[in-house]
């Protein structure tokens, strides 16, 4: 076995241990492919308001810029599809499965760092940075390179196992290991479920999406008012949205996660509409304080919760 084969078996036993479900492996090198795609997407606008996305458009495209020396990137997937989900009735109001439980970013963030102490104790001294959603870093289609899945129609990452709801992380390193093969096929076929159900028709082409029409975007994102073009549209979602994710024919293979951070608050998995409605910001402080929700801080949620009460009537 070549030291590129033992660093490989050696990542991935490590992400195994540390509780990521996959990890696949890719050279790091100059996305080419994806330089004309990204460059299109950004000219249309389809960025929205989120005019970080047109920064550091050569490290998007380059680990070697993020991390000086850069020889590999390590993809890693982590579930947070939760056993049970909130609300119980469908026309109440609705919170992305991602935000149930404590920030991913803390979470994931604490196990990359022990990843890294773990490398540089058995291989040596070795350069890398870890990244949980943090960074010019396109996970998603690093994730593809590295054997883990294909990008869906909805441009998420859809892996055969478990679907789509879990979380990317990488780390990008300057040790050699031996890169896995990219999945040739695309497995969504002839289906448009995920395009089909958007109520807000922000998939404009397969693995396209116009962001600033996306209820995720809207509810997080966006910091101004929510133009009133989107009433009645938005199905009672007031931070982030799983309805692509939701219709996905490849979700019925997602299992609940082992993670007791991503677990609701006790009080959130009891909350009415009323409760919603009513929130103090004290209660959001109480709930929410832990969880990627408090990005929106109290007046957005309210914002968010307003316009969709509002847009009822």
């Amino acid at each position: 076995m070549t030291p590129a084969e033992k660093h490989s078996q050696f990542l991935k036993s490590t992400a195994k241990r540390l509780g990521f479900d996959f990890c696949g492996i890719a050279k790091a090198e100059f996305l080419e492919s994806e330089a004309s795609r990204l460059e299109e997407w950004l000219n249309r606008n389809y960025h929205g308001k989120m005019a970080y996305l047109a920064n550091h458009f050569d490290k998007r495209l380059d680990p070697t810029k993020l991390v000086e020396g850069a020889k590999t990137v390590v993809s890693l997937i982590y579930n947070y599809y939760p056993e049970k989900q909130l609300p119980h009735q469908s026309e109440d109001i609705k919170l992305a499965k991602y935000a149930y439980g404590e920030d991913y970013h803390d979470v994931i963030r604490t196990k990359l760092t022990e990843f890294l102490e773990v490398l540089r104790e058995e291989i040596g001294e070795i350069n890398g940075r870890s990244f949980v959603d943090s960074a010019p870093v396109m996970e998603r289609q690093w994730a593809q390179r590295a054997g883990l899945g294909w990008i869906g129609k909805n441009s998420l990452l859809l892996n055969r196992q478990m679907g789509s709801f879990f979380f990317l992380a990488e780390l990008i390193i300057d040790l050699e290991a031996t890169p896995d093969i990219p999945l040739a096929k695309d497995y969504c076929g002839t289906c448009t479920a995920c395009i089909d159900a958007c109520p807000t028709d922000a998939i404009v082409q397969p693995e396209v999406i116009d962001a600033s029409k996306c209820i995720s975007y809207l509810t997080i994102e966006l910091k101004e008012a929510i133009p009133d073009g989107f009433a009645g549209k938005m199905e009672n979602w007031v931070f982030g949205c799983d309805i692509c994710q939701d219709v996905c024919p490849w979700n019925r293979f997602s299992r609940p996660h082992h993670e007791s951070a991503f677990l609701p608050h006790p009080d959130l998995e009891g909350f009415s509409n009323k409760d919603w409605i009513e929130m103090t910001e004290e209660t959001f402080r109480k709930v929410f304080g832990k969880s990627a929700v408090k990005r929106t801080k109290f007046a957005g949620l309210k914002r968010n919760i307003d316009f969709i009460e509002a847009k009822k009537s």
